[in-house]
């Protein structure tokens, strides 16, 4: 099947069609802006329209009647919402109401299904002109004499696509009689819309009848695994991808769905072979069922002559045995279960023994397109003639009695209709004569039901009233909730017996009542009764995605499972079985582990659960992320304590085929009890664990032992006015006002993460105390050191030295412990820790639960310690290595020169030492992570079950990285052309509060703390001279070229010499870099006049006064103005004065950048003259995020952008 093909032709159908239909909506006044009046020449028999042309458009006869019933049903629409919404919800009913109508109509064209056997979209010759073109008389469709002699002019006219909307909408009509549910009679707006031709190659007719493979459509063509399997599913295929823009236009709004979304957000389609999974496990197995115990002593042996094992081998080998004869290549044979179990399920047995096929009734609630519905077809096909049914009688019995289907998308509703009564057509030629109509319907409400038809239909008799009132109070809504509405049963026969009646009637309101009410009896009959086989694939939609009136209705009634749809519907699904009736579906896995999902799995575990695939990412074909985690069950309504699964762990298959190659080659089973892990904390179906991590948490201590981990963290209420990045404040007022904060972070282990503080003075205390939406931490915990972690992240949780005097946030919840720190923190980062936290909770959120559930056992001796440490020192370093840690001393490269002597003047060797140093730590570390893994696993026991290799992403220190590490030493040495730093002192020099010049004896930074950067060399002490200065006062003049050689070559720019390179660097690169480091609050502010860089210079906010604007306009703004000028004089000389053609051309070209410059030069100084003269002020303890701004707005309010774009 060529999916491509399929996906590309329903997209872009879907948008022709609409536009097709907005087209001749506007014709006659329908327009999105709204909808006009007819001229005012228009009659009772003709209306006129303005369309901007010098002609109105005119309609007449049929169609002023259907454009009122438009008008009305748009307008009626508008009161739910609004016109635009009321107008776009319309055509797209329009435009998918012909979409169903052309792909059921080229389907049985290719089967042969159409009574007349003429072609009506193609033609068996391959002409573009369809048969039903060719020889309209010969498709038994009656025409009056009139449409007769239309058809005959249309035809001598050559008007073929006029004739051809004729013939189709007459097809249509036609087959209302055989297909009603699909082929409603059009003689409505919607054929007034209807926009076809079949002669234009840009058609949705020849779209489709050239761009889709016929083979596609063709029920009797193998599909990739040389299976004939009947190709309706290219009917789900098709309506899947015709909601591809819907959906991504529903998601990208990041609001609440409405009703009307959620058919397209929430269509999924079904692989088929998960589908063949659950209703071979599920339907099939009641087919098993009654049979599986045949051949068991077939050898002559008694039971009490057989070990159990080899009763049970024989049962299992049988039920193999007998799926094979019926081709169901993926049905599971139910596990080998106990003496005592077995008993207990034969007798369930024998109370269902004697069941008809008749009897049995199956429903998808969720039905889709009808995937599910058409294979629970072949298979009740298989078991009526294996009962001696002939197909005929087999395919009228399983629409009668067998098959149901429900959807809350009308649409959806439709294509199942259709292709349930497809596969009845493969089974019985006849079946379209029989009138027989499938159990398959959409949604119905009783919203719109009037009082009126309500009185009629009850007829005065009070008992047919009150299941009337019954019914609608139930379905008030009810395209809000769709099939999770429970119905209460009423006296249906008696209801159906008065709809009988008013089939017969001539009332006024027979017709009312034949459109409302009977599809809402329909429907409430299908909700309220019990089944046999309940299977479906629901859909997924959490509770935040959920309308108000929805999330309301779930809380109420779904309290153990409101957090998702699909849970939702795991819930409602058991309830629609019958007693020892089955349950199967394909969810996501998260109910497996979720807390949230606790009291759901309870409910769960009161069940025999048969089997389960767990499937993991990537189980669906179309969905290509990591997103949705699926896995599909089957379960029986039945509870045996003891009752053994099967489980088929699939998560590490990359990709849908490979999960069914696996599953088909019998890999990767498990069989064990689920009652076996309801010892685990907060029960999650832990199937893959084994014994020795069940029992660790009968013999172990838990965290609470050692310390305590608090569940009611720091929440500022708002992080915008009371957290600063450490950098941002004055030095001075760190661990006073404001403290370090651990709010969780990137992935990282042992130590770090530590560059947020918070505001902790009495009056943010007194915030976060009395605020509703604030918290604060109760002072027991203030400054303790401990173990923190990050609460949510994507890599999984890397725990952390906590240090003394730090504040924690809900993001960083922290551990404060009496004793055993290191050994606990080994072991909370250990892949033993991992393991049980990702059986726990597999998500991103790591709850303060889980890590109460973790069962400690700690060595006897101090290994664990011994490591730890080294673990923690190496951290620390490489963490303190960097600018944006608050113990940063000096940079890497440097403090290699201070401590190695004239041999490291060289950054190339500089470099090579510390890439030695980065890689031996970088070693060590991981070893030691390594050698604990190792001795945790042994003292846990889980040797088959974890891994003690640590990937070497997964070791959070860093090992040296050339650019990144010369970009560093690019910042650290501006940091000292500030007197952020000194060559002469370790850590911070000077960051706020009052100057001390002593420090600065080796080399002297910036005296007025403004650094141009020019594109060329015009200032002696712009950045790249500094740079110079500062690298001789480092490594020494005898080293300067190769250092800045060795620095261009490390940055990798463009340019004809190294300080060429270096100079682009700082001119494009360095701010963005900076920026980054200093997430986006960066403490290095760029002054940037704009695109042809005539001017950039560079403060340090901490060094700021409200003189800095003013000498930076005076002493080099207007500088490099003058030197501009000057540079243009002497271009000029050179045009007027040189002899040589390429020189003028050089400096002409010059000469223009430089006239740029100067003018982007005047214009900003225009700009900054407003900020000087303000001479504003800024406080640090503002933040960045507040000075940036305030720094750029004058004294009279007006903001003048100046500053670079963080």
């Amino acid at each position: 099947m060529n999916k491509t093909a399929i996906k590309n032709f329903a997209i872009w159908a879907r948008n022709k069609l609409i536009a097709d239909i907005q087209y001749r909506a506007g014709l006659m006044g329908i327009t999105v802006d709204g909808i006009k009046d007819p001229l005012p020449q228009s009659t009772g028999t003709m209306e006129f329209y303005d369309i901007g042309t010098s002609e109105p458009y005119a309609i007449s006869g049929d169609a002023i009647p259907q454009r009122k019933k438009l008008v009305e049903v748009i307008r009626k629409k508008e009161n739910d919402s609004n016109y635009a919404t009321a107008y776009k919800y319309i055509l797209e009913e329009v435009a998918y109401t012909w979409f169903n109508r052309l792909i059921a109509i080229r389907f049985m064209e290719v089967n042969d299904y159409l009574p007349s056997h003429i072609r009506v979209l193609s033609s068996e010759s391959g002409k573009i002109e369809p048969d039903l073109v060719t020889t309209p008389f010969d498709a038994e469709l009656a025409f009056t004499s009139a449409e007769e002699e239309t058809v005959l002019r249309l035809k001598t006219e050559n008007k073929l696509d006029e004739l051809f909307r004729l013939l189709f909408i007459k097809q249509c009509n036609a087959l209302n009689e055989i297909l009603p549910a699909l082929f409603e009679k059009t003689s409505d707006y919607t054929e007034l819309l209807l926009n076809l031709s079949v002669v234009d190659q840009e058609g949705v007719v020849y779209h489709l009848t050239h761009d889709i493979p016929e083979q596609d459509f063709d029920i009797t063509h193998p599909d990739e695994d040389g299976e004939v399997k009947g190709q309706v599913e290219i009917i789900g295929w098709l309506y899947q991808y015709y909601n591809t823009e819907p959906k991504n236009a529903a998601f990208a709004k990041n609001g609440k769905i409405t009703k009307e979304e959620i058919p397209a957000v929430t269509q999924l389609f079904t692989p088929d072979w998960i589908v063949r999974y659950m209703v071979e496990n599920s339907l099939g197995r009641i087919f098993i069922d009654k049979r599986k115990e045949q051949g068991v002593f077939a050898d002559g042996r008694g039971l009490d002559e057989m070990s159990w094992d080899e009763v049970e081998a024989k049962r299992i080998a049988n039920e193999e045995e007998i799926a094979g004869q019926m081709g169901w290549k993926y049905y599971l044979p139910e596990a080998a279960q106990t003496r005592e179990v077995r008993q207990q399920l034969d007798e369930i047995q024998k109370q269902s023994e004697y069941k008809d096929v008749r009897d049995i009734k199956v429903i998808d609630p969720c039905m889709g397109s009808g995937h599910i519905l058409v294979y629970a077809f072949d298979v009740l096909m298989q078991m009526y003639e294996n009962d001696g049914y002939s197909q005929r009688d087999a395919a009228q019995c399983i629409l009668e009695h067998n098959l149901f289907g429900l959807d809350i998308d009308e649409r959806a509703a439709q294509l199942a209709y259709f292709a349930v009564m497809m596969k009845a057509r493969q089974y019985d030629r006849r079946i379209f004569s029989r009138g027989i109509q499938p159990h398959v319907y959409a949604i119905a409400e009783s919203n719109d039901i009037d009082t009126f038809t309500r009185d009629y239909f009850a007829n005065n008799d009070p008992k047919l009233k009150a299941a009337l009132d019954s019914i609608m109070n139930d379905l008030r809504d009810a395209k809000e909730y769709g099939s999770i509405l429970t119905v209460a049963p009423v006296d249906f026969a008696a209801l159906y017996a008065r709809m009988d009646e008013v089939q017969n009637d001539i009332s006024l309101y027979r017709e009312s009542a034949l459109n409302t009410i009977l599809p809402l009896i329909r429907v409430a009959e299908a909700l309220a009764q019990k089944y046999d086989v309940v299977v479906t694939n629901p859909p997924y939609m959490g509770s935040s995605g959920m309308s108000a009136k929805l999330n309301d209705y779930v809380k109420n009634h779904f309290p153990n499972s409101k957090a998702d749809m699909f849970a939702i519907f795991m819930e409602h699904c058991h309830d629609m079985a019958v007693v020892n009736g089955y349950q199967a579906m394909i969810t996501q896995h998260a109910w497996m582990f979720i807390g949230s999902y606790e009291l759901l799995r309870e409910g769960i575990y009161q069940n025999d659960l048969i089997s389960l695939l767990h499937l993991g990412i990537k189980a669906f074909e179309e969905i290509g992320n990591d997103v949705v985690q699926t896995c599909s069950f089957v379960l029986k309504r039945s509870n045996h304590k003891k009752y053994r699964t099967k489980f088929v762990r699939l998560v590490d298959c990359k990709d849908y085929r490979q999960k069914k190659d696996s599953f088909l080659a019998g890999k990767y089973q498990t069989v064990s009890c689920i009652s076996d892990y309801e010892s685990i904390p907060g029960k999650p179906l832990a199937y893959w664990v084994g014994k020795n991590f069940i029992r660790n948490f009968d013999h172990a201590d838990f965290i609470e032992k050692y310390g305590t981990l608090t569940g009611s963290q720091n929440i500022t209420g708002d992080n915008e006015k009371y957290l600063r990045c450490f950098w941002e404040v004055a030095s001075s007022s760190i661990n006073h006002r404001w403290r370090f904060y651990a709010k969780g972070g990137d992935y990282r282990q042992y130590y770090g993460n530590l560059t947020f503080v918070v505001d902790w003075s009495d009056s943010a205390r007194s915030f976060y105390s009395t605020n509703k939406t604030s918290n604060l931490l109760s002072e027991e915990f203030w400054y303790k050191p401990g173990i923190t972690y990050s609460a949510i992240t994507s890599r999984g949780t890397g725990f952390r030295y906590l240090p003394e005097g730090c504040i924690f946030d809900k993001g960083g919840p922290s551990i404060t412990l009496r004793n055993k720190i290191l050994e606990i923190l080994a072991l909370l980062n250990t892949n033993v820790a991992k393991y049980y936290f990702w059986v726990f909770n597999p998500s991103i959120n790591l709850q303060v639960k889980d890590i109460k559930n973790l069962p400690i056992l700690l060595p006897s001796d101090g290994i664990v310690t011994e490591m730890a440490e080294i673990n923690l020192r190496l951290c620390k370093e490489d963490w303190n290595a960097f600018e944006t840690s608050w113990d940063f001393s000096t940079h890497p490269l440097v403090k290699i020169v201070k401590e190695g002597g004239s041999q490291y003047f060289a950054l190339n060797s500089c470099f090579t030492l510390l890439k030695e140093q980065c890689d031996k730590n970088f070693s060590q570390l991981q070893s030691n992570e390594e050698s604990l893994n190792r001795l945790f696993i042994d003292l846990y026991g889980l040797s088959d079950e974890v891994s003690p290799e640590v990937e070497v992403r997964d070791v959070t220190i860093r090992k040296a990285e050339l650019q990144r590490d010369i970009k560093s030493l690019l910042s650290y040495a501006v940091g000292c052309m500030f007197g952020r730093y000194s060559l002469d002192v370790d850590g911070l020099a000077y960051a706020g509060g009052d100057w001390d010049a002593e420090k600065y004896m080796t080399f002297l930074p910036d005296r007025d703390g403004i650094l141009p950067i020019t594109d060329e060399e015009y200032l002696e002490d712009d950045i790249v001279s500094r740079l110079c200065d500062w690298l001789k006062a480092v490594y020494g003049a005898d080293t300067l070229e190769e250092n800045l050689d060795f620095i261009a070559g490390a940055l990798g720019g463009k340019g004809n010499s190294s300080r060429e390179i270096i100079r682009s660097y700082f001119l494009k690169d360095f701010f963005k870099d900076h920026c980054k480091t200093y997430q986006k609050r960066p403490i290095y502010w760029l002054f940037d006049s704009g695109k042809q860089n005539g001017f950039k210079a560079l403060i340090y906010l901490h060094r700021y006064t409200p003189d800095t604007i003013g000498n930076l306009r005076v002493d080099y703004l207007h500088k490099m103005q003058r030197v501009y000028e000057s540079e243009i004089n002497r271009m000029q000389d050179m045009i007027d004065h040189s002899t040589n053609a390429r020189e003028v051309a050089a400096s002409t070209k010059r000469k223009e950048k430089l006239q740029k410059q100067l003018k982007e030069c005047r214009d900003y100084d225009e700009m900054i003259a407003h900020l000087a003269l303000s001479r504003i002020e800024l406080d640090l303890d503002d933040g960045v995020k507040v000075n940036y701004e305030k720094i750029q707005t004058a004294s009279d309010g007006k903001k003048y952008s100046v500053l670079a774009k963080i």
